[in-house]
């Protein structure tokens, strides 16, 4: 079952990995980025921020969905995290369960204005999110699960 499907670009790191496995009642984290899946270095050091007894694994977008449309997730209370809102809507499209997405971190950079202090999105992200809201997706925004949930159509 996946709890909920977080964009984060900085992926996984002790926000992520404690605040959001805790409150979540996680027992996997899957981490679904192209690069991240390709790159042994990079998976290696992002495994090393996951929470000991947590289960942990790196995908690639397309071997993500074929994962999570199968049977050998059932058994598991899924933290899913992407780094950017193609990935999300991506998820999205191709996966039933992924119903409820969390703008967690984007950090400012040319091109892109700020919504909250911890996300700034471009007119592509906004698009990607108003697909998924008009699917039927929730799309909201919060740093840490104990701030208040906001809704990510009222910010942009």
């Amino acid at each position: 079952m996946i709890k909920i499907t977080r964009v984060d670009e900085r992926l996984v790191h002790g926000q992520v990995a404690f605040a959001w496995t805790n409150s979540l009642g996680a027992d996997c984290i899957l981490v679904v980025n192209d690069d991240a899946a390709a790159d042994k270095i990079r998976a290696a050091t992002l495994k090393l921020a996951a929470p000991a007894g947590i289960k942990f694994s790196i995908k690639s977008v397309e071997d993500a969905i074929v994962l999570l449309n199968g049977d050998k997730t059932g058994k598991y209370k899924i933290f899913v995290i992407v780094g950017n809102t193609d990935d999300a809507l991506k998820l999205a499209e191709n996966v039933k369960e992924v119903d409820h997405i969390n703008l967690g971190n984007m950090k400012k950079t040319e091109g892109r204005r700020a919504i909250t202090n911890s996300l700034a999105i471009d007119d592509h992200d906004a698009e990607n999110i108003r697909v998924m809201v008009q699917a039927g997706v929730v799309v909201e925004c919060r740093a840490v699960p104990t701030d208040k949930e906001i809704d990510a159509m009222s910010l942009i």
